[in-house]
């Protein structure tokens, strides 16, 4: 079975479940924003594991279903929990949902996660608007056979994180009294945490946050055409800018901490998102 044949089975199913209809946009729950999904109104919730040919969360603190329904007004799927390469998922298979959310003709792919800060003037608790990000990972998730209906073999990188959604983001952000920072985020495999060495670099190249996750997505949304925006949760300090050791609960309850505040983010871009 080709993988078009997959995700065709995959959008299929889900279509089947959530109903016929245009989704206005497909959002991506990081650790510590799971919760959100609890307020989306006429849900229908697809458990990961009942969906052909979808990959399994194995991470604590994701729940590892679909979630469709209406969010502010508009129609959405929001995935609660992602597939990590460290989990042993190819970045193939990583992509996958994002792959399956095209094929069902969603067009706005909303991304987001806990990310480390390796920018010195930020803080835990920060949340950041991507604005481009840096992959030094060999592997792609384009790698291999390229099917033609997805997007070409090759394609351009100058603009994957759109603009206008992130004037949306700032516009939402100023409604809501939050204050974001703008910055890049740097790709790593895990699931160590990066090491002192490793943020430094990480801040020479210009980077401004490190994470394991978001950016094989993009790479699959930009190939598709999807429009993409991205926003981080700044959950601790990258190893050796804080004395201190980093670990998952930090990251959990930074999250926790700053819930409200990112939550009320970003139900109003959302809303505005057009």
């Amino acid at each position: 079975m080709t993988l078009i044949e997959k995700l065709r089975e995959s959008s299929d199913y889900i279509r089947n479940r959530i109903g016929d209809g245009p989704v206005d946009m497909a959002i991506v729950l990081g650790s510590g924003l799971g919760d959100l999904a609890d307020s989306i109104e006429n849900a229908v919730t697809v458990d990961y594991h009942d969906i052909p040919h979808f990959p399994v969360s194995t991470v604590p603190g994701h729940k590892g279903r679909l979630v469709a329904g209406t969010l502010e007004g508009r129609r959405v799927v929001c995935m609660q929990g992602r597939f990590h390469y460290y989990e042993g998922w190819s970045l193939q298979e990583c992509v996958y949902p994002v792959q399956t959310f095209n094929v069902m003709g969603i067009g706005k792919l909303f991304l987001t996660n806990a990310a480390g800060c390796v920018n010195t003037s930020w803080q835990p608790g920060d949340l950041m608007i991507i604005t481009d990000h840096i992959k030094l990972m060999g592997d792609s998730p384009l790698r291999g056979q390229n099917p033609d209906e997805l997007g070409p073999r090759f394609f351009d990188m100058s603009s994957v994180w759109d603009a206008q959604a992130r004037e949306t983001a700032l516009a939402a952000a100023q409604k809501c009294a939050v204050n974001v920072r703008q910055g890049v985020y740097m790709l790593f495999g895990g699931p160590q945490f990066e090491t002192p060495a490793e943020v430094r670099l990480a801040r020479i190249l210009g980077a401004d946050a490190v994470g394991m996750s978001t950016v094989p997505e993009a790479i699959a949304a930009s190939h598709m055409g999807m429009k993409t925006l991205g926003i981080s949760c700044l959950t601790n300090m990258g190893a050796g800018i804080l004395d201190q050791k980093l670990n998952h609960e930090e990251v959990l309850e930074t999250g926790e901490r700053v819930k409200a505040s990112f939550t009320a983010l970003v139900r109003e871009i959302v809303r505005t998102w057009i």
